[in-house]
């Protein structure tokens, strides 16, 4: 897909290696990306990644990842400073978001962009907060350890979202850098969560968990070694006991964003949502 636009900007779709800029972008508003995001994100949707080009540099990004028929995401919806205030970045948007088709697509936008996402249809959920700190020292209980079957992670990955993404949860586990856990109960799986690299914090992303203990239970095993290091996690505000374990283990919030949609979603297990796993791709 390319769109020749006013102003000489082209949008088209980007490449990994496109995305290495876009990443520094977000580092830069201080999103702290992980820091080896972007094959994951291009395993669920290689064509769902658009940048927008003045003279051949790249001026503005957007994803917009499909998630079978019936759900997309959107992120990572940027304009370099210099350049905002100029029309690329709407342009960037209308381009992008028709490869959702007729999809339900959620984002997670931050406080300054909420007016102009109800203006195109966007309704807010819930606030999402990130909280962060100097996690304490932890151990990892008995019953933590890594994940080892992806068929069973992935149908419980699927419970505690809008859609399923088998194919973004495979390559997200055993990414180079990503630390993947699970609690099992008598034979049961009961919660699981990944740690991974950012530019300024680790990040933990998801926390999936059926009840506050099994989810204190992940997030210590995934801590457990990285007492005082600095640790975020972004959390459904809507979740009271998520938001309890964050400040049961010292993080503060730091940031927001409000999840939105332009329509419905399937039903999933949002009281199961400790942590959400991105917030450029939800």
């Amino acid at each position: 897909m390319t769109s020749p636009v006013s102003h000489d900007l082209v949008v088209s779709q980007a490449s990994p290696d496109d995305w290495k800029v876009v990443t520094g972008w977000a580092a830069d508003e201080g999103w702290n990306p992980g820091l080896a995001d972007a094959p994951s994100f291009y395993a669920q949707d290689p064509e769902g990644f658009f940048v927008g080009r003045i003279d051949g540099q790249p001026v503005s990004a957007i994803s917009v990842v499909n998630y079978g028929a019936d759900y997309a995401f959107l992120g990572f919806y940027l304009v370099r400073p210099d350049l905002r205030g100029r029309g690329y970045g709407i342009t960037t948007w209308k381009t992008a978001l028709a490869h959702a088709g007729s999809r339900t697509v959620g984002l997670d936008g931050v406080v300054a962009q909420q007016d102009n996402y109800r203006r195109s249809g966007f309704e807010l959920a819930h606030r999402t907060v990130r909280f962060s700190g100097a996690v304490p020292r932890t151990e990892a209980p008995d019953d933590v350890g890594p994940v080892q079957d992806l068929k069973t992670v992935s149908e419980y990955d699927s419970a505690c979202s809008p859609a399923d993404r088998p194919r973004f949860l495979e390559r997200w586990l055993a990414q180079d850098g990503h630390r993947a856990l699970a609690r099992v109960v008598d034979g049961r799986l009961t919660g699981y969560g990944v740690i991974r690299p950012g530019r300024d914090a680790l990040r933990i992303g998801p926390l999936f968990a059926d009840t506050a203990e099994d989810a204190r239970a992940v997030f210590a095993g995934l801590t457990a070694d990285a007492a005082g290091s600095e640790v975020a996690i972004d959390v459904p505000e809507t979740n009271a006991p998520a938001v309890a374990l964050a400040e049961e283990f010292g993080l503060a919030p730091s940031f927001e964003t409000a999840r939105m949609y332009t329509g419905p979603v399937r039903e999933f297990a949002a009281d199961r949502v400790y942590g959400v796993t991105t917030l450029e791709l939800g």
